[in-house]
Parts: structure tokens; C-alpha cells; sequence
């Protein structure tokens, strides 16, 4: 039986971001040094396949410190963690390696010097995401206020309105965001924004290309994990930009094709913590089904690399 025809327009960049790339790299790199099990505090990044691999290798993955035992070594997740959690790791002498990704050590050092400067910050960013979390325990409990939507706006009491600076989670829609800072800066004449966008570089090409993606396609797939906020904004970002038919899926398995039938052009990116493995696993599935034809749109291009922290470069 003749299959139909599809053209599959692959968004460029997609996938793994450096920072992405590094926190993995970390794990790996401490299991081959210290042996297993080694213990990571949250997932490192937030897709289940890349975790499960890891579990696999001999990494447990826990919630909370107090799960660790002492004499093991700890992995702090790629989203950050308050300061309170390396101090803890400290006091009882854990060796421990912060798989923090730099641009959002970025946002903390960011938040530290505008606190020591006196002013109270407003982060822009989504109640409960380990990045959020890690991000607001940088300072003392007050000193930063959370925003989610440019209504929250209106509702936040600062100390003083004439002294604050705003801070954004990494992983933000860039036009979401655009609109709560213009609600900051409406009612916070004086607020200072960061020297450098906070949103990632990973974040803002991912959307960019979907946004480039949607207008040619009926339908668009988005790889990437419930938890992955990057993934879920690339949803939203394709359904406001014309393409009504936008999925998160987490493997080949979770697609619809009901859903797609009789579809000519259908866009597929995936969000920056999931791997290349599964974004071949679905164009195979889509080769399956349909006569397909891949068309690159490609609207930037990365190469960006992080550094691996010294104690795993250090023999052992």
C-alpha cells in the first residue's frame, strides 16, 4: 500500500543546550571516577529517558538531601539549588558537584549583587520549578518576589517601589515575558532589568525556530518531557504563532496519528533536555506511516560548550 506523502519541517536548533550537555556529562564523569551508586538531588535534567539511562549507569535519584548518605557523593541538578543545600552538603563533609548550569548561575550571581546593592528583586518565573525555587533561596526569605503573569503585577507589595531589580527563570516564553516586564516597568518606573537577557540562549532559539516552523505546517510535535518547561513553552509558542495542532510527546509511542491523518506538513522540534536518540526515534516512526520528506529550518546555529567542574577533571 502506497504511503502518503509528508513533509516534516525539523526545527534547528532543537534538543540538547550546552548546559544540558554538561549536567550529563557530570554524572557520567562521577560515576567513572567515584563508582556507583552516586546519588542527584532531583533529575538532573528533566526528561525521563536521559534519567532512566543514567539509573541504569548507577545514579539515584532523590528529592531531598536528607536521602543521601554521607559517605557518597551528591550531584546537584542542571536547574540549581538553594544555598541552604551545598551548605547543608558541607556541614556533614558530603563530597558534592554542582551541575548548576551556568546561565543560571548567572541569574543567581545576578540576585546576590543587586541584594548587596539594597534592593529587592522580582523574579519573573513559574511558582514551584526547581530553578525558581533554587533561584529565590539564593536570597532571605522576602527579598524576592514572585511574578508568574503580568496580573500578578498589580498584586505584589515591595519594601520600597523606588528600589528593585527583576530576574527571570531561563526557560520562559520570550513574548510572555516581554509582556509581564512591560507590566513591572508600567507600575516600577525605577526597576533595573538584568545587563544581559536572562532567558537562555537555548530557550530563545528554540522558540524562535518554532516560530519559523508553525505558518508551514498543520500540525507540530514538541520532544520533550510534562515536567520541562522549555518543552512546554515551545507548545504554546507554536499555537500562538498559527499552529493550532501543537503536542508535547515524550516518545514515538505517545503520538497520535488520528490525529495527523491526511496532514501534508507536520513541524518537529524537541525541548533542550531531550536527546538526539529520540528525536530520530520519531522521524523513524513518521517514516512508517507516511512517504516523508525532511526539510531543515534552520534560524540559528549553536556551539556553545560548558565547562566541566575541576573535581571531575582531577584524577582520582
Amino acid at each position: 500500500m502506497t504511503k502518503p506523502p509528508l513533509t516534516l519541517y525539523l526545527a534547528a536548533p532543537r534538543g540538547f543546550c550546552a548546559g544540558v550537555d554538561r549536567a550529563i556529562k557530570i554524572v557520567e564523569m562521577a560515576i567513572e571516577k567515584w563508582g556507583a551508586p552516586i546519588y542527584v538531588r532531583h533529575e538532573i535534567v528533566h526528561n525521563k529517558f536521559v534519567v532512566d539511562g543514567l539509573r541504569a549507569k548507577g545514579a539515584v535519584f532523590v528529592e531531598e538531601l536528607d536521602e543521601c548518605p554521607d559517605d557518597r557523593p551528591v550531584i546537584f541538578s542542571a536547574h540549581g539549588v538553594a544555598k541552604v543545600v551545598p551548605a547543608e552538603a558541607a556541614r556533614r563533609k558530603m563530597v558534592y558537584v554542582d551541575a548548576t548550569c551556568p546561565l543560571v548561575s548567572k541569574v543567581h550571581i545576578e540576585a546576590e549583587r543587586h541584594h548587596a546593592n539594597g534592593l529587592q528583586m522580582v523574579m519573573i518565573g513559574h511558582a514551584g520549578h526547581p530553578e525558581t525555587v533554587g533561584t529565590m533561596g539564593q536570597l532571605p526569605d522576602g527579598e524576592v518576589l514572585l511574578v508568574e503573569t503580568p496580573a500578578d503585577v498589580a498584586s505584589i507589595t515591595p519594601r520600597d517601589p523606588d528600589r528593585l531589580a527583576y530576574i527571570t527563570q531561563t526557560t520562559l516564553s520570550v513574548d510572555d515575558t516581554v509582556e509581564i516586564v512591560a507590566a513591572l516597568r508600567a507600575r516600577f518606573p525605577a526597576i533595573i532589568g538584568p545587563h544581559k537577557e536572562d532567558i537562555c540562549y537555548a530557550t530563545t532559539n528554540r522558540q524562535e525556530a518554532v516560530k519559523a516552523v508553525s505558518p508551514k505546517v498543520e500540525a507540530l510535535l514538541v520532544i520533550g518531557a510534562p515536567n520541562s518547561s522549555n518543552s512546554r513553552r515551545l507548545v504554546e509558542v507554536a499555537r500562538a504563532a498559527g499552529c493550532t495542532y501543537s503536542m508535547l510527546v515524550q516518545r514515538a509511542s505517545e503520538i497520535d496519528w488520528r490525529a495527523i491523518e491526511g496532514v501534508r506538513g507536520v513541524g518537529l522540534t524537541a525541548g533542550a533536555s531531550a536527546p538526539q536518540v529520540l528525536i530520530d526515534e520519531v522521524i523513524d516512526a513518521f517514516r512508517d506511516h507516511f512517504d516523508v520528506t525532511v526539510e531543515l529550518v534552520e534560524t540559528a546555529q549553536e556551539d556553545i560548550e560548558f565547562k566541566i567542574p575541576r573535581v571531575l577533571r582531577e584524577p582520582a
